[in-house]
């Protein structure tokens, strides 16, 4: 039996996201409201900045092999101005912390990073 990977574009993916997070934080159930705003807190500017903290989110999504969690890191870490570099460093530490079993979420990584970047510079500039 085959595997086929379902694959969605950056804007599905960025969409459905939006629309289940508006969803759930709409439901009334106030425990999912404050968990988000806790979530979303804990990733602001402090004595790391927002861009390292993203890092250390994408680094450990890698390690709980969570896809949907990796893609919204390595996006978040984009727009805090990770390069390229910093952004191969942190899949690297993923995978001396996590092993072997994180290669298929490297793959997946190396793919949501060089979609995002190709969204945010179409001309194909180089994101060192």
């Amino acid at each position: 039996m085959l595997c086929r990977r379902i694959k969605k574009t950056v804007g599905e993916t960025k969409k459905y996201r939006l629309e289940m997070n508006d969803k759930i934080l709409n439901s009334g159930f106030k425990d999912f409201q404050r968990f988000f705003a806790l979530d979303n807190k804990a990733y602001l500017e402090g004595a790391l900045s927002a861009k390292q903290k993203e890092l250390m989110g994408l680094s450990a999504s890698m390690v709980l092999r969570c896809n949907d969690c990796i893609f919204y890191h390595i996006d978040r870490s984009i727009q805090e101005g990770a390069t390229r570099q910093e952004l191969m460093e942190t899949f690297n530490i993923a995978l001396i912390v996590g092993g072997s079993i994180v290669i298929p979420h490297l793959r997946y990584a190396f793919e949501v990073m060089d979609e995002l970047f190709l969204e945010t510079n179409p001309e194909g500039t180089s994101h060192e």
